[in-house]
């Protein structure tokens, strides 16, 4: 991309795509595009062709999606499908027609089959049952990169993906129900600690392993992609390296500064039993991450307590 190149990134106020915007400027990167929700709601095709054609952007970064963790996620099921779905065919198709240089969609590891091989490679997606827990999700974003590889294949398009590992960092969600696991846990001992609370409870057993990206650390890998890679199949985004959920949970009371018991509810459930990435390919391409865990963790405790929106009940 030249840095003067008209670059616009769907989803721009989110955790994802406000750190992409971040990355491009600290590059250099000075013509980009951004809509706020109000300006543009992405589920109304025709809004977003119009906005495609007027505006034409040569690079598309599509970050915009509605995300949440297992309560979100199996309380709506229906709507997280739906919008979903919606919102990315309505960009990729616009940016196909339109003649978008190049385009880079955004979507979760969740994509990979529950019991997949670990750590999970790109080559086995489609070859196993999701986990129920997000399978809406994970569907919608099966649907938007297989549509990207099909204009690929159909149209000589250049549009790529990339599945992150799970994400944290500054503009994260801190919702007390619809937010992910590190988040949420953020809140929970922060809370428990000014309320003075002898033990916090924690969902499952704290057996499940998950694998934990910087923002950041990703923002930067999608400028490096889109610079430096093409192809139909998609790219994984990770660290390589697992912590189980007990271990997480008291690594972050540790940071936070909780010093009461950590109680698990055995009757809620896991999720995924483990979630490791194969991130040989992004490493092969010249990329690795920066930030490790606990120094991330640091980093997101201090977005949480200096941006009250985001704590807000």
């Amino acid at each position: 991309m030249a840095k003067d190149a008209k670059i616009y990134v769907a989803g721009h106020r989110g955790m994802v795509g406000s750190s992409i915007v971040r990355e491009l400027k600290r590059q250099g990167y000075s013509n980009i595009i951004t809509r706020t929700h109000k300006e543009l709601d992405l589920c109304r095709q025709a809004a977003v062709e119009d906005f495609f054609a007027q505006e034409r952007p040569e690079y598309v970064f599509l970050a915009a999606a509605k995300v949440g963790g297992i309560v979100a996620n199996s309380e709506a099921l229906a709507d997280f499908m739906y919008e979903n779905m919606l919102l990315e065919m309505n960009v990729i198709h616009a940016a196909w027609k339109n003649g978008c240089k190049k385009l880079e969609f955004l979507g979760s590891s969740c994509i990979y089959p529950r019991l997949a091989p670990q750590p999970m490679p790109e080559g086995c997606l489609l070859t196993g049952e999701l986990e129920k827990t997000n399978e809406a999700y994970a569907l919608a974003k099966i649907s938007g990169l297989k549509y990207c590889e099909f204009l690929n294949r159909q149209y000589g398009t250049n549009y790529i993906s990339v599945m992150p590992t799970n994400l944290y960092g500054p503009n994260d969600n801190y919702h007390p129900t619809h937010s992910h696991v590190l988040p949420a846990l953020i809140r929970r001992f922060h809370e428990a600690k000014e309320e003075g609370l002898d033990s916090v409870t924690c969902w499952g057993d704290g057996s499940p392993l998950r694998e934990f990206l910087y923002v950041d650390d990703l923002a930067n890998l999608c400028v490096f992609l889109m610079n430096h890679y093409s192809g139909n199949e998609t790219v994984n985004a990770g660290t390589g390296k697992e912590i189980s959920i007990k271990r997480l949970a008291e690594l972050v009371a540790e940071i936070v500064g909780y010093r009461g018991k950590i109680l698990w509810d055995g009757t809620k459930p896991n999720g995924t039993p483990r979630k490791l990435l194969d991130v040989s390919k992004a490493a092969g391409l010249g990329w690795n991450y920066r930030t490790e865990l606990a120094d991330g963790i640091r980093l997101a405790y201090e977005d949480f307590l200096h941006n009250p929106m985001r704590a807000e009940r």
